[in-house]
């Protein structure tokens, strides 16, 4: 897959939990593919749901060395998409015609504004068409 792609928060905590070893390594190839042909993009929200997780629910939470090391490493090369009030208003928008809840409305808006193909997530409907970005659960 060439295409561009967005992924939402629950893939990353996904990557770090070995109790699903196999939703893990999924997660995991996801994430290393995207940094590897540069196709997978994430929007500041996630950047910033992720290091709220990661640091207050994890099992262990991650330390702040770390949490900057990934930051650096990870989520900055992935991030693509930052914050305006044409967003929030798409979010909105997306949030009345699809009745998604408002974070996840974001997401999309997100992953529609850099013209993703795909937008993978967890959260919202499989194989749902909006515009064109189709959402997928990789874990189905």
């Amino acid at each position: 897959m060439n295409d561009k792609y967005f992924i939402d928060t629950d893939i990353f905590i996904a990557s770090f939990n070995s109790k699903k070893p196999t939703k893990q390594r999924t997660a995991v190839s996801l994430i290393e593919r995207a940094l590897r042909t540069s196709s997978g993009v994430i929007s500041y929200q996630v950047l910033q749901e992720f290091l709220n997780v990661a640091t207050r629910h994890f099992p262990t939470p991650m330390l702040h060395v770390d949490c900057q090391r990934y930051l650096n490493n990870v989520l900055e090369p992935l991030c693509e998409v930052y914050t305006n009030i044409e967003l929030y208003h798409s979010a909105l928008d997306i949030m009345d015609k699809l009745k998604y809840p408002y974070y996840d409305s974001l997401v999309i808006a997100a992953a529609l504004r850099v013209d993703c193909k795909y937008l993978f997530s967890v959260n919202m409907v499989h194989k749902q068409k909006i515009e064109n970005t189709i959402i997928f659960n990789p874990f189905l």
